[in-house]
């Protein structure tokens, strides 16, 4: 007789990732789908983890972190936002950006409290708030309006319909969208609200909240005595002149936000799965009490590369952004050409596309897997990061990764060149 599983967890399945790494593999496609690069970050920093195993710190490291690390991250702080933590008592370092989350949601959140979350998101922010026994309360980003859509194909059709190439000023559905509505923000908040979690920039929809935004937040966490969960991991992929604000540097904010970030996204090591958290005295003593039941510790030799990484000169992260930017735009020119309206991103390395303008009759997840099927790439579809009440806001659109190597996305493209050659033999 099988066991069934704890009820905290019984609702959860697999995972999205799962199913479209599957087909792509089924069907030789382009992986677009899954946010991780396929190629390495800096050679110096590798050889710093390599030269740490070699000289035999491959033991146990310091639970909250390896003092070296932590004094990095607080040295990137105050580099990169002016800001100033104290290392021994206000960072963490944990494995990877998503133990952070645990660790804070776990070490802050009692049962029957309420946590906010901005959807899409991040798939583990709900499952954090369930296993702590806490309530979701959900508060979706809008997609831009779409314009009016021409007749659907009916479902099974082998290709989308003939439709014209998008392009041009006035036609091109760019408009950056997934706002936020205050008022509804607004409501989302009482007397059981602990914790609102925030992603900027934003996965999976690549918006960067700029500082008024913030500052409606910082005003109801004020208000309603909240503590932030700030997940920042793409701060340093932002675009087109963009800043990003960290929540945590506005009036007041700073005693109530957990900061999250890591290796993963800025220097292209998601395998390595360093992570860290930064806050207040009280807010750090919360996640350090989650954090030494969870992984106690993280990989030794890879906090020795992050301490070279945190220090890589200006130029690296000003060419990661040329770098990414140049990216991004290959891959948004040629979702254009191919018929969809593109949620152009203002960072992370993930792009929204809306298949709406192509008449295919289906939803997200039907429309992801005819794209691995019949033109070869592999999306992710974005219902998967709300909520069921807010899945339809999502029906319509896809997520495209361009952390990938040029030869790659160059091979997508000419997948999806063919979704344009097909439409117009229509």
């Amino acid at each position: 007789m099988p066991f069934p599983p704890a009820q905290r967890v019984a609702s959860f399945g697999t995972t999205i990732f799962s199913e479209m790494s599957r087909l792509a593999m089924e069907h030789g496609a382009v992986n677009l789908g899954q946010g991780f690069p396929d190629f390495d970050g800096p050679e110096a920093v590798k050889e710093a983890a390599i030269a740490a195993i070699r000289a035999g710190h491959n033991q146990y490291a310091v639970g909250i972190g390896q003092p070296a690390l932590r004094s990095a991250i607080a040295a990137h702080a105050a580099r990169f936002y002016g800001q100033s933590f104290d290392p021994e008592i206000e960072i963490t370092v944990t494995s990877g950006a998503t133990e952070a989350l645990f660790a804070a949601i776990m070490g802050l959140v009692n049962p029957g409290d309420e946590v906010i979350l901005l959807e899409p998101y991040y798939d583990s922010y709900p499952a954090c708030v369930l296993m702590a026994g806490g309530v979701p309360r959900y508060v979706p980003l809008r997609p831009p309006p779409s314009p009016a859509l021409p007749p659907q194909r009916g479902k099974g059709a082998s290709s989308p319909p003939s439709l014209p190439v998008a392009g041009g000023e006035g036609g091109r559905g760019d408009e950056a969208g997934w706002a936020f509505d205050p008022a509804e923000l607004a409501a989302a908040f009482g007397p059981r609200t602990r914790v609102i979690m925030l992603n900027t920039p934003h996965n999976p929809t690549g918006r960067v909240f700029g500082e008024n935004e913030l500052r409606v937040i910082a005003e109801l966490c004020h208000k309603w005595n909240v503590v932030a969960v700030s997940d920042e991991v793409y701060e340093h992929l932002i675009f087109d002149g963009l800043r990003h604000v960290r929540l945590a540097t506005l009036p007041g904010m700073r005693e109530r936000t957990v900061t999250i970030s890591s290796l993963g996204k800025t220097f292209s090591f998601t395998g390595w799965k360093i992570g860290w958290s930064l806050a207040p005295p009280d807010l750090t003593a919360a996640v350090r009490r989650a954090h030494q039941w969870i992984t106690f510790a993280t990989s030794t030799p890879m906090q020795a590369a992050g301490v070279v990484a945190l220090g890589l000169d200006d130029e690296f992260f000003h060419s990661l952004v040329v770098s990414y930017q140049h990216k991004r735009d290959l891959l948004v020119n040629v979702l254009r050409e191919a018929g969809l309206r593109v949620a152009v991103p203002q960072g992370t390395y993930f792009i929204m596309a809306d298949f709406a303008p192509l008449g295919f009759d289906g939803d997200d997840a039907e429309f992801a897997r005819w794209l691995i099927r019949e033109i070869g790439v592999v999306v992710i579809p974005p219902s998967v990061f709300f909520s069921d009440a807010h899945k339809p806001l999502a029906r319509n659109w896809v997520r495209f990764a361009f952390c990938k190597k040029q030869d790659t996305l160059e091979m997508a493209a000419h997948k999806l060149r063919r979704l344009t050659a097909d439409n117009r033999r229509q």
